[in-house]
């Protein structure tokens, strides 16, 4: 079975921003008037052309997201288990080489975190390391996962790329979603940004959902760090990267993530600025490209900007997020990941939900339809 970097290699990226960038009005006209969309149709909708539509394509995600997840937002927390990282990762607080404090957290420590969070109401919880195999490998997630699984309903890692039979391992133990960002798809600038350690290696990290798929994972999250590239090119090739992952694997789900870079202890600035407008247009087109995938939303973003993205398509958002570990509830003061933006407690946001005639969905979906209806 071929892997998705057979499809990745068929295109060429210089090509690919000439052809986004030479749209016109009456291309993005063309694609609106269409009931479903392809991927060549998604380049039209990411497209500079399709800015003056942004209203219209908000309207359609609006109604597309109802139809499929009715008036509901799903709410998770992350985690954070470590900071220890074998990586030089230029745009990240946790890389090797900043001089910091490592910290991971101990089984107790473990408990006291989950202990917090649970208060808070939280039933799906996403489990976050740096990447460091010794220290928090698969051993350490193992251990993680039973010390927590009574716990909460949906249990998913953003954590090191693993092997298959690594992924199946930690499947029969509880995980139910992994999250694995390419980063960027541009192979050149990925390696710019990753010197050292295995995430350098740029084909293991692409080809890593596909031994997801093949580890028959529950759900997969994907997605590009914006700035570090064209937000254009990288949302089309993660469009591809979807598709690609649907039609191979079509039991396991899908969600996308849109992050952009924030402040954190290292220097690296965003070489393309995606703006707000730029960010709501590409949601918009990923919910007009596919009606089923979940769209999530972190507390990266600001509080203007959270609340203004309920309605546009987005279906998954955390909420009083501490990217540091123990950061709940053990050790409030250690270097965080990077700075969130929407400091907003978990009530306040549920609120906030509420109030635009929204329910907060605290399982996954599939777990949480039944209880809806």
């Amino acid at each position: 079975m071929s892997n998705f970097k057979d499809t990745f290699d068929l295109y060429d990226w210089d090509t690919l921003e000439k052809e986004i960038y030479n749209f016109s009005a009456t291309d993005v006209e063309n694609v609106l008037s269409q009931d479903k969309i392809t991927l060549d149709d998604f380049k039209v909708l990411i497209s500079p052309a399709a800015k003056p539509f942004i209203e219209q394509m908000a309207q359609r995600s609006n109604a597309l997201t109802k139809k499929r997840f009715g008036n509901t937002i799903q709410m998770y927390i992350p985690m954070y288990l470590s900071n220890e990282c074998q990586n030089i990762c230029t745009y990240c607080g946790f890389s090797m080489t900043n001089k910091i404090r490592r910290k991971t957290l101990s089984d107790a420590e473990i408990l006291q975190e989950v202990e917090h969070i649970k208060k808070l109401g939280y039933d799906h919880i996403l489990l976050v390391t740096g990447e460091a195999n010794k220290t928090v490998g698969v051993p350490y997630l193992k251990n993680a996962i039973r010390l927590i699984r009574e716990h909460f309903c949906n249990i998913s890692i953003e954590v090191q790329p693993l092997d298959q039979e690594e992924y199946e391992t930690l499947i029969d133990e509880g995980l139910y979603a992994v999250l694995v960002y390419q980063e960027t798809y541009h192979k050149k600038t990925y390696k710019t940004h990753h010197p050292k350690g295995r995430k350098s290696n740029f084909d293991y990290r692409l080809d890593t959902p596909d031994r997801l798929g093949k580890a028959e994972i529950h759900k997969i999250g994907i997605g590009a760090l914006f700035g570090l590239e064209d937000w254009r090119v990288d949302s089309f090739y993660t469009a591809l990267h979807l598709k690609y992952l649907q039609k191979n694997y079509w039991k396991t789900k899908y969600s996308i993530s849109f992050p952009r870079l924030r402040p954190h202890e290292g220097e690296v600035q965003p070489k393309v600025e995606m703006t707000d407008s730029d960010l709501v247009q590409l949601i918009c087109a990923f919910r007009i490209l596919d009606e089923d995938v979940e769209l999530s939303m972190s507390t990266r973003e600001s509080i203007n900007f959270r609340n203004n993205i309920v309605k546009l398509g987005i279906t998954s958002i955390s909420a009083e997020s501490k990217t540091n570990p123990g950061g709940y509830a053990v050790e409030h003061e250690s270097l965080e990941q990077f700075e969130i933006s929407d400091e907003r407690t978990t009530e306040e946001i549920k609120e906030m939900i509420k109030s635009q005639g929204y329910e907060v969905v605290w399982k996954d979906w599939d777990k949480s339809y039944t209880e809806l209806v």
